[in-house]
């Protein structure tokens, strides 16, 4: 039987490992490496590295989220999904932070606040009820998907690297979106939605320059 203490040394390590630049380890391999690098000018340079930073942020968020929920998950069945997805989203994590790399560009300073803010959501949430976590989990990669369309509109047109790696987590991301409803996640309202999607733009206009 796992304590809690053991829960919190776990999730401490994770914390560290997510905010920390080079901590984390891939299970796959990042999409980029399909592609070659295309050259771009300094402005086109500078709009992929915001909009990769902020899809880095996203998966910090993500991380801490899963965390946060996994930790006061009630049935042990949740939890092991809500660990399962997480590690997929290192792989996010991980691929986003190279990106930025290549870029030659870096993850925004503010990840350790947004990581924190996240965990506490997702402790809460799990912390009501199981359903009401699941049904979070589903409303936020809801939110994650919509964001990435519009990066891989936005991205430089020879930016290959960045959209393969943008293309292959949302399909990720909606899946876990389905995971979360077929587990028995509440389906959020509209308005619950929208101000979801207003609260996601501060992160968004934060982190694309920091």
């Amino acid at each position: 039987m796992v304590s809690f203490f053991d829960r919190a040394i776990v999730q401490l390590d994770r914390a560290l490992r997510t905010v920390t630049p080079g901590a984390a380890t891939a299970s796959r391999p990042s999409p980029a490496n399909n592609h070659k690098e295309s050259e771009f000018s300094s402005k086109e340079n500078k709009h992929a590295s915001g909009l990769m930073r902020i899809n880095h942020t996203g998966e910090v968020c993500a991380q801490a989220l899963y965390a946060g929920q996994a930790t006061t998950a009630k049935l042990e069945s949740i939890r092991e999904e809500m660990e399962h997805a997480a590690r997929e989203e290192i792989d996010h994590l991980v691929w986003c932070e190279q990106r930025l790399l290549d870029l030659n560009s870096k993850p925004s300073i503010l990840n350790p606040f947004f990581y924190g803010a996240s965990f506490v959501i997702g402790a809460g949430a799990g912390l009501i009820s199981d359903k009401l976590s699941l049904g979070f989990v589903a409303a936020t990669e809801d939110q994650v998907c919509l964001h990435i369309d519009k990066h891989l509109d936005a991205l430089p047109t020879e930016d290959h690297r960045s959209k393969a790696v943008l293309q292959q987590m949302r399909l990720d991301e909606a899946q876990h979106k389905e995971m979360a409803l077929q587990s028995g996640g509440y389906v959020f309202p509209p308005i619950i939605m929208s101000i979801m999607t207003r609260v996601s733009k501060i992160m968004t206009m934060s982190t694309y320059r920091v």
